[in-house]
């Protein structure tokens, strides 16, 4: 296999397992010394920060069972692959925190479903990754744990909230890697880093063990190098489970090949008889000339691949940022109550006199950060009496007449196309006491969970500075194969996913 361990796809890292050209130990140990040397906060520049736990041990014992079991990789389509997992997945006997003091010390008893799998097709738990506290934030600033940094520019955000799962890719300290996506915290990041990031269908991956931010909103999907890598992941994912009342009995899509899916061979021309949309109303003032430039680009990229390019129109998009912020958090008021410092959480201490209810206010008070103190406010406050229909159920209106715009222009177009983020990285503290430029990161991402539907960011080129960009496509429900196999037909037609950051 050509090139150095750090830099192999998921693929490329079975395919030399099975082949017996290394093994799953030796990989291991290679990103390992890697991680000892670029990530921890006495590395060159402050470390990149994107892990909060690495339990070294643990990860070679799991390497050397794999290669024990050696016979058996023909069967496991990630067999020996190394995978990062955000931090507010639950992996049992290693810490989740949700970057959060309130679980610092939380040691979950069970293993999410989603990391359940991927361990039963082969791969390995690396460690956990940083995020923004309890996935509320597009930064990765707001973790109580420590600041992580964007491989690309040491002084820039890796996007938020899954900054910390983006980074391990980006900087080749795993080749792949999980987050959880409520407004676009997988594919903003991913847009930031310049890897792909995926965000499936709303009910296509369990959430059983994601600690819960916002319940009709979360989705858990896969950060990689590659679109084939992140459909490998996806597949190896979804699924209904039993453990999970919202997951769909749906059958999961081959995406094994996603050359052979139909509509995407090898042809010059992949993408003939595809259409895609792109509604032009919305990329208005607020997108950087850029972030514009390349996505036009893109566009042209498409159609030279046999795409039709139309004209859509999201009317009601434009509402999507204070809907979801309505929405969102509301959910997260409801779903943090059960951080009271009673059970498995860190506990204040309380002087003789006090009662239960001081405990309950003295322990979040001190353990929640900020970021979470305010949505927690906002959220109690749309959902309180006399506010309620005002807010909540106006929010709840309007997404839903979000959601028929995407379905009137999915009559229409098999994908729709637009900007992930409206800016390249900013830098760190750049917004931090400006919440509203903050959540306006993510203006092109959230109407994905408001609906529900499955959207991709891949690399789509750089700023001057040399700062990533990327490409998001929207698709339509549980059309997973749909949006992959366009992705992957423009990946393979640009050289964006071949750059890495300057870190070696």
């Amino acid at each position: 296999m050509s090139g150095a361990i750090h830099q192999w796809t998921a693929r490329q890292t079975r395919q030399a397992i099975r082949g017996k050209e290394t093994s799953a130990t030796e990989i291991a140990q290679a990103l390992l010394a890697r991680i000892a040397r670029l990530d921890g906060r006495d590395a060159p520049g402050g470390g990149l920060g994107a892990f909060l736990h690495v339990d070294s041990a643990r990860v070679l014992a799991r390497a050397a069972a794999l290669d024990a079991e050696h016979a058996t990789a023909a069967d496991r389509p990630l067999f020996g692959v190394p995978v990062a997992v955000k931090d507010n997945l639950c992996t049992q006997d290693v810490p989740t925190t949700a970057a959060s003091r309130i679980l610092e010390r939380f040691v979950p008893p069970y293993t999410a479903t989603a990391v359940e799998r991927l361990e039963a097709a082969g791969a390995i738990v690396v460690g956990k990754t940083n995020c923004d506290e309890f996935a509320m934030g597009s930064s990765t600033e707001n973790s109580a744990l420590g600041v992580t940094r964007n491989p690309w520019a040491l002084d820039r955000i890796p996007g938020g909230s899954s900054g910390g799962s983006a980074v391990a890719v980006a900087a080749g300290l795993a080749p792949v890697s999980l987050g959880s996506d409520t407004g676009g915290s997988i594919r903003q990041p991913a847009s930031l880093c310049g890897v792909v990031g995926f965000k499936p269908t709303y009910g296509r991956v369990s959430r059983y063990g994601l600690l819960a931010f916002g319940s009709s909103l979360d989705q858990i999907g896969p950060f990689s190098r590659t679109v084939q890598d992140a459909a490998d992941l996806f597949a190896a994912m979804a699924g209904h489970d039993p453990a999970d009342a919202t997951t769909a009995h749906a059958a999961v899509p081959d995406v094994a090949a996603l050359d052979s899916v139909p509509g995407a061979g090898a042809s010059s021309t992949p993408l003939a008889g595809r259409r895609i949309g792109v509604p032009r109303a919305l990329l208005g003032s607020g997108v950087d000339g850029a972030v514009q430039a390349a996505i036009d680009a893109a566009l042209i990229v498409l159609e030279q691949l046999g795409a039709t390019i139309v004209d859509v129109a999201l009317p009601h998009a434009s509402a999507a940022i204070p809907v979801y912020y309505l929405v969102a958090t509301a959910e997260a008021s409801s779903n943090l109550a059960r951080y009271d410092g009673v059970r498995y959480t860190a506990r204040a201490k309380l002087a003789p006199g006090d009662d239960v209810a001081t405990l309950y206010e003295r322990t979040r008070g001190e353990h929640f950060g900020p970021e979470v103190k305010r949505r927690i406010m906002l959220g109690t406050y749309v959902l309180s009496a006399g506010y309620y229909e005002a807010y909540y159920l106006k929010a709840q209106q309007v997404r839903t007449l979000i959601r028929r715009d995407y379905d009137v222009a999915f009559a229409d177009v098999d994908a729709i196309a637009m900007p992930t983020c409206p800016t390249p990285a900013f830098r760190l503290g750049e917004r931090a006491d400006d919440p509203l430029q903050m959540y306006l990161a993510d203006v092109f991402t959230v109407s994905a969970n408001l609906t529900g539907l499955p959207a991709i960011s891949v690399p789509c080129g750089f700023s001057p500075d040399r700062l990533p960009i990327g490409l998001q496509l929207t698709g339509r429900p549980f059309d997973e194969a749909g949006v992959l196999s366009i992705a992957h037909a423009y990946e393979q037609a640009t050289p964006w996913h071949r750059e890495a950051p300057p870190l070696d």
